[in-house]
Formats: C-alpha cells, sequence, structure tokens
C-alpha cells in the first residue's frame, strides 16, 4: 500500500498514549514545580544517604574528608537541580566548584554524577555548540582527580566519563529532536487548517459573487423586459386590446422565464436536500434569438450582425450571453423610447470572440447607474476570469448612445 496515500486513522491505544502524552506535557508546562520538586528531593535523599550511610567511602580516594565537607559538597551537587530546566547552564556552573572540591578532596561522592542530568538539559534545551564548554566542565573535575590520585589510568577514567557524557547528550538530542518533529507537524497541521478555512472562506466569497451576479442578470434584465411590456400594453389598452393582450402574454411568458432561471440558480443554495440536482445547461449563444425576441417584444428594436462561426466554450458563450442581455437591459432602463441596439458579433480561431454592443439611446442617468450598481463590474468579472477586455461608455461625438465591446482573447491551451 503506499504510504502516501494511506489515511487510516491511528489505533485507539496509540490515539490514547498519544493523548495522555500530550495533557501530561501540558500540565508539566503549566506546574513545573509539581515534577521538579520531587525529581530533585529524590537525588537530594540519594546523595544524603549515600553520606550518612557511608557508601561513599567504598569510592573515595581519602577518607579523612570532615563530616561538614561531605554533606555540603551532597547539598551543592543536587539540590541546585531544582533550576535545571530553567537555567541549565547556569546551574551547571553552580555545581562545577563543588565537583572540583570533590575531586581536589579525594572524597569522590557519586552525586558529582547529577551534572551528566544537566548534559542532557543543555541539549534538549541550548544550542549544541554549549556541550563543548560543558563537557570541558564536567570532565575538568575527572582530569584533576586523576593526576591528583593517580588510580586507574586516564583512559579509563576520561574515557568512561566521556561516554557518559556522549549518552546523555545523545538522550537530549534525541529528546530534542522528536519534540521539534512533533512541534513541526502540529504547526503545519494548524497552518493546513487555516488555509482550508481560507479557501473555504475565498470559494464561498466567489459563489456569493458569482450567484449576485447571476441575480442581477436574470432579474434585471427580465424586470426591464416586463417594465417595457407593461409601459407598451398600458398605451395601448385604449386604442388596441389585442395588443395590449399580447403584451400581457409577452409579460407572462418572460415572468415564467425569469422564474424559470431563479429556481434552477437558488437549487445550488439548497442544502438540505440531497436530490439530483437540476442539469438544465446555463444559457449560451443558441439563447440569443429567445433573447432579443423579448427585447423586441418590450419595445426596442435590435439587429444583429454575425462573422465567423460560433465555436466556444460553454463557460465563454454564456459570458457572451450575459454581456449582450446587461447591455440591452441598460438600454431599455436608460435609453428612452426611441432607442434603437445594434449587436456585431466576430467570431476567431481559437474561441476568440469580438461583440460590439451600441444603441441610439439618451443615456442621461447612466454614469450614475454604472459607478453604483452591478451590471458593469459583473459584465467586467465575468470577462476577467477568460483574461478579457470590457469597454463600455458613451458613443463619441456627434453619435448619441452608448457602446459595449467585449473582446476574449484566444483560449490557452491546457
Amino acid at each position: 500500500m503506499d504510504p502516501v496515500t494511506d489515511n487510516r486513522a491511528p489505533e485507539p491505544l496509540t490515539e490514547y498514549a498519544q493523548r495522555l502524552a500530550h495533557r501530561v506535557g501540558a500540565f508539566d508546562r503549566r506546574h513545573p514545580l509539581l515534577w521538579d520538586l520531587p525529581f530533585t528531593g529524590f537525588w537530594v535523599t540519594a546523595a544524603l544517604i549515600d553520606y550518612t550511610g557511608g557508601g561513599w567511602r567504598h569510592n573515595a580516594h581519602q577518607l579523612d574528608v570532615p563530616g561538614w565537607l561531605l554533606l555540603t559538597l551532597s547539598l551543592g551537587l543536587s539540590v541546585p537541580l531544582l533550576w535545571r530546566r530553567i537555567h541549565p547552564a547556569a546551574v551547571l556552573a553552580a555545581m562545577v566548584p563543588f565537583a572540583v572540591v570533590n575531586a581536589w578532596t579525594g572524597a569522590a561522592l557519586q552525586a558529582a554524577l547529577l551534572q551528566l542530568v544537566l548534559v542532557y538539559h543543555l541539549a534538549l534545551r541550548r544550542p549544541l555548540r554549549d556541550l563543548w564548554w560543558a563537557t570541558a566542565l564536567v570532565l575538568g573535575p575527572v582530569l584533576l582527580s586523576a593526576v591528583r590520585h593517580g588510580e586507574g589510568t586516564w583512559d579509563q577514567q576520561i574515557g568512561s566519563q566521556l561516554m557518559s557524557i556522549t549518552v546523555a547528550a545523545l538522550i537530549g538530542v534525541t529528546v530534542r529532536t522528536r519534540r521539534d518533529y512533533t512541534e513541526a507537524l502540529e504547526d503545519r497541521a494548524r497552518r493546513l487548517e487555516t488555509e482550508r478555512d481560507q479557501q473555504a472562506q475565498l470559494a464561498t466569497a466567489a459563489e456569493r459573487a458569482r450567484i449576485a451576479r447571476e441575480m442581477h442578470d436574470i432579474i434585471g434584465h427580465n424586470l426591464s423586459v416586463i417594465t417595457g411590456l407593461a409601459d407598451g400594453g398600458r398605451y395601448a389598452a385604449a386604442r388596441s386590446p389585442e395588443r395590449a393582450a399580447q403584451a400581457l402574454d409577452a409579460i407572462a411568458t418572460t415572468s415564467r422565464q425569469a422564474l424559470t432561471e431563479l429556481r434552477r440558480l437558488l437549487d445550488v443554495l439548497r442544502e438540505e436536500e440531497r436530490q439530483q440536482p437540476d442539469l438544465t445547461p446555463q444559457p449560451g449563444l443558441t439563447d440569443l434569438d429567445q433573447l432579443l425576441d423579448g427585447v423586441r417584444s418590450a419595445g426596442l428594436p435590435v439587429s444583429m450582425t454575425i462573422h465567423g462561426s460560433p465555436s466556444l466554450p460553454p463557460g465563454r458563450q454564456l459570458t457572451v450571453y450575459r454581456v449582450i442581455q446587461e447591455a440591452l437591459t441598460n438600454t431599455l432602463k436608460h435609453g428612452g423610447p426611441d432607442a434603437t441596439a445594434q449587436i456585431e458579433l466576430f467570431y476567431e480561431e481559437k474561441a476568440a470572440v469580438t461583440v460590439t454592443i451600441t444603441d441610439t439611446g439618451n443615456h442621461s442617468d447612466a454614469d450614475g447607474t454604472s459607478r453604483n450598481g452591478r451590471g458593469l463590474p459583473g459584465m467586467r468579472d465575468r470577462t476577467a476570469l477568460y483574461g478579457g477586455t470590457l469597454e463600455a461608455g458613451p458613443r463619441l461625438h456627434p453619435e448619441q448612445g452608448w457602446r459595449v465591446r467585449l473582446r476574449l482573447p484566444e483560449e490557452s491551451p491546457q
């Protein structure tokens, strides 16, 4: 099985051990004295037992060491362990004078070996270069004892102590490496979780923006068409009841079309029903004729000229459709009763396309609408998805009206 894709959950016992170790470590960091006091008390007691019980005599080079000095050395080599985790370097430096006196007098107390605990904590918490001077400090008293008392060969005494220092340092480095690795994994997990949340927020914001654009295009266009039909039907009601009935039929058709598109869009937001989603495709180039018929029925004459043969993917078709829809909707809203519109479509190779929509309307309030509404920003957002450009503004004098030009470049190869 590929270890990269093996996502099996940890065994219950392993997971329990990990949780227990994490809780113990957290408790120890919050209350260090609850562990440091018993640890130090144990070694202080051991050192005093070695002194009071006479066990030190088995290793001593001189047996006539005063009792008060033995007691002082025992306490000086054990009590400082209480601060070993906070200031390991300072504690080791404080123990060295006692170790030197211990070696000089020939007492050879076993408590001197507690310096190895400081070597371990230096390897665990301090830069590894500190181990060089720590090794020198610990080996110094051993060398002094070998020179002064001369029992045993030098390589035995120095080699044995050096081996003990190496073992203590290796244990500290191993624990430190494991701790750093665990912290790195936890930090990576936190960063991945944060990145996942950020990606989810970005995706939510993008989806909201997309839905807002679709809602604007659907509601804005269809309501503009319905408003135009209603105004025309009101004027025709007195003179031509048949024209008024046609306007009402067109209003009903447009309303049903708008409701259908809205239901299709809002079904995406319904999370409580896990049913087969509506797979009806989004509008494309084949729906342009229906769009233009609706606009014409609302009272806006529209003509369309097509150059080339369309070969656009669905996403680009939707962009072209929505830009044309938005441009005609703005003409219906702001162009005035005598406005006309013209569309020119230029299809090129590799899904490139240029669309120009011009009208002859007045557009007296179009500037304010462009600044405050969602129409132009929505069109620009759609265009930016395909690296295109969108130009919208009044036509050059002396021509009257508004011009929208969409340019989508060639599709990049995947």
